[in-house]
């Protein structure tokens, strides 16, 4: 099984990345499979619109998204990180999203995969859980299943995210739901 943790974030080495790590290791130690996709280190250019993937099994764009594409589809869940930007997720964000319209075209490719999400602002209201719905609205599009914290959306924390206690516990219970819905499912499909 394996757990896929994406970076939203255009920042090497900031919060979403730390949260995503602070996730997977959760996933690790129960025995997932992890994979990592950071936006900081990839070049992904927004949707043309053009409809080519309709017709074929790729993009015409060429840049790092095949490389995404096999991730998304290899993985049995998916926990996105984003930063707030202007009350929602960033354009680099916005532009693996549209751009994963192939897989929705394919067959649905992410559908049934398990998805949460993650989110840090510049303050405790800081337009995380806006972020969050975002993100999950994305999910359903796709067909995912979608989890939170077990009590909330999921993983909601403020700038500088590890300092951040109370914030850093709903991202541990966010990665630990995804995991055992993960668990379920293919405890059920056997």
């Amino acid at each position: 099984m394996k757990i896929l943790g994406i970076s939203g974030s255009p920042r090497k080495g900031q919060n979403c990345e730390k949260m995503i790590a602070s996730a997977l290791e959760i996933a690790k130690e129960r025995g997932f499979e992890t994979d990592t996709i950071f936006l900081s280190n990839k070049e992904i250019s927004p949707c043309k619109v053009c409809g080519a993937c309709i017709e074929k099994d790729s993009c015409v764009i060429d840049d790092g998204m095949d490389e995404v594409y096999e991730k998304m589809r290899a993985a049995d869940g998916i926990i996105v990180a984003s930063p707030v930007y202007m009350g929602n997720y960033p354009a680099q964000l916005k532009a693996l999203f549209d751009r994963s319209v192939l897989l929705r075209r394919k067959n649905f490719a992410l559908k049934n995969k398990v998805g949460a999400a993650l989110s840090v602002g510049g303050s405790r209201n800081g337009g995380q859980e806006k972020t969050i719905q975002s993100i999950h609205d994305w999910m359903h599009i796709q067909g995912m299943i979608v989890v939170g914290d077990n009590a909330h959306f999921g993983g909601i924390t403020w700038n500088p995210a590890e300092e951040d206690s109370i914030g850093m516990q709903t991202v541990s219970e966010t990665a630990k739901k995804l995991c055992e819905v993960v668990e379920l499912i293919r405890k059920n499909v056997k």
